[in-house]
């Protein structure tokens, strides 16, 4: 993480580039398209990072003179690992799994098992808990 922070003026600055989606003092969220025709101009055309960021109208005294390799990398990787695709949706919060299993598409036989290994783990921590408070007040 950078140590830089960015003014009112240079927020403005960046938020009226049409490659930002959003902007804070301490990031700059670029969108989806720009991420994705960064790195095809990378592979297709071979300009470096500071060239395509120069090129999308972002001013480098601003945004910092790392910024546009550290960016364009952390793209790359993506694209690498993923696709093309993962450029264009946000990843971020969803972890390796994708969260929590949905229990809303369970139909009525799975329903009723998923709730049954429930109510037995409960009866367990209760039995668990009941053992516990005896054991304390010996």
């Amino acid at each position: 993480m950078s140590k830089r922070r960015l003014n009112e003026n240079q927020i403005k600055e960046l938020l009226a580039n049409k490659n930002v989606e959003n902007c804070s003092d301490r990031s700059i969220t670029y969108n989806k398209e720009f991420k994705v025709w960064a790195v095809n101009k990378y592979y297709e055309e071979g300009c470096s990072p500071r060239m395509i960021f120069e090129e999308a109208g972002f001013d480098i005294s601003i945004i910092g003179e790392d910024t546009p390799g550290f960016s364009l990398q952390r793209w790359r990787k993506e694209y690498q690992t993923r696709g093309i695709d993962s450029l264009k949706f946000e990843r971020r919060g969803q972890g390796n799994r994708g969260g929590r299993p949905k229990t809303k598409e369970l139909n009525d036989a799975d329903r009723i098992k998923r709730l049954e290994i429930e109510n037995a783990y409960l009866k367990a921590e209760n039995d668990f808990l009941a053992k516990l408070r005896a054991a304390q007040k010996r």
